[in-house]
C-alpha cells in the first residue's frame, strides 16, 4: 500500500496561511485534537509549502506571536512512497504527520491514517501487542496540579502519563491533547491568579513558587491548577499482550485514541502507543 492510498488529499487537509498569528493554528489545534497542521505561503506561482506549526511549539513559546518563527520544518515525503518506508519515517524521527510533497502539498499522511489502514486489514497487523508495546511507563499521581503534570509529560518526552491514585493504581490517562484543550495563551499578563504558592504549599518548590491558582507568569500561559483527576480520562481502555496489533489498532480507530495500557491481570505492564504499532510495519 503506497501514501497515496492511505493520505487526506490536499482539498481536505486544514492549513494555516503566512503571515499569520498563533491564534490561527490554536483553533485548529484544539478544536481538532490534531498534533501539527501545516503552513502555506501565497506567491504568484501559488501556494508554496513552508512547514508545519505544532502542539508543542505553541506551548513551549508563548510569548512569540507569528507563525513563521513558530515553524517546524521536517521531512516530508511523495504519494509514490510505501506505508512502511512512511512508517519507518514517522518512527525514526518521531513525527505524527508527514507532508505530501511534489513541488507542492498535495496532502499528508498521519499516524491515525497508518493505523486506519491497519485496522482495515489494508497492511499488516498480525503481530502481538507484547511484542510492539512500551515497558517504560510515564506516570503521575492524580493529584498533582494539571500545570505540573503538564511538565512532566514534557520533560519526560511523551504525549501522555498514566494517573495513578494513592495506592499506585492507575486511575486514568492525562495526554498532551487534554492540556491543550484547556490551555490558554495570556497576552500580556503577569498576574498569578487568586494565590501564590508559599513556601509552606505541598507544591511549592524552586521552579513552581510563584505559581498562582491559573497562570505561569514565566510562559503567560493559563493551564487551570486542578488536579489530573479533573482532567484526565478516566474510562480507560486496556488490552492483554496477545491481542494483535490490527485489533488494538480497531480500538484506537473507534475510541479515537493514541495509546493503550497493557494489562496482566490487575496488573498495568506496559503501554502500546499507536506509533507503537507501526513496528509491525517495517521491523
Amino acid at each position: 500500500m503506497n501514501v497515496a492510498d492511505a493520505m487526506t488529499p490536499r482539498s481536505d487537509v486544514v492549513t494555516v496561511e503566512l503571515p499569520g498569528t498563533r491564534d490561527d493554528a490554536l483553533e485548529y489545534l484544539q478544536e481538532r485534537s490534531f498534533s501539527s497542521v501545516p503552513v502555506l505561503k501565497q506567491t504568484d506561482d501559488g501556494e508554496e509549502y513552508r512547514g508545519l506549526i505544532s502542539r508543542e511549539s505553541l506551548i513551549e513559546n508563548p510569548d512569540e506571536d507569528q507563525l513563521a518563527l513558530l515553524l517546524n520544518e521536517v521531512s516530508t515525503t511523495t504519494q509514490d512512497a510505501s506505508l512502511e518506508e512512511v512508517s519507518e519515517l514517522m518512527v525514526t524521527e518521531r513525527a505524527r504527520r508527514v507532508p505530501v510533497v511534489d513541488g507542492q502539498l498535495e496532502g499528508i499522511v498521519t499516524v491515525t491514517d497508518v493505523i486506519r489502514a491497519i485496522a482495515e486489514e489494508k497492511a499488516d497487523g498480525d503481530r502481538t501487542v507484547g511484542e510492539l508495546a512500551s515497558r517504560d511507563l510515564n506516570t503521575v499521581w492524580d493529584g498533582t496540579p494539571l500545570h505540573v503534570a503538564e511538565r512532566e509529560i514534557y520533560y519526560a518526552n511523551v504525549p501522555y502519563a498514566i494517573a495513578l491514585d494513592d495506592e499506585g493504581s492507575m486511575t486514568g490517562v492525562i495526554t498532551e491533547v487534554d492540556v491543550l484543550d484547556v490551555a490558554r495563551v495570556v497576552e500580556g499578563e503577569a498576574e498569578t491568579g487568586d494565590s501564590i504558592a508559599n513556601e509552606d504549599d505541598d507544591w511549592a518548590w524552586e521552579g513552581i513558587k510563584a505559581v498562582g491558582n491559573r497562570y505561569l507568569p514565566t510562559r503567560n500561559v493559563e493551564i487551570p491548577a486542578g488536579p489530573v483527576k479533573e482532567f484526565m480520562s478516566g474510562d480507560v481502555v486496556t488490552v492483554t499482550s496477545g491481542k494483535t496489533a490490527r485489533e488494538v489498532a480497531q480500538l484506537m480507530i473507534t475510541n479515537d485514541i493514541e495509546q493503550i495500557p497493557l494489562v496482566s491481570g490487575d496488573d498495568l505492564v506496559g503501554i502500546v502507543r499507536d506509533v507503537d504499532l507501526l513496528g509491525a510495519l517495517y521491523d
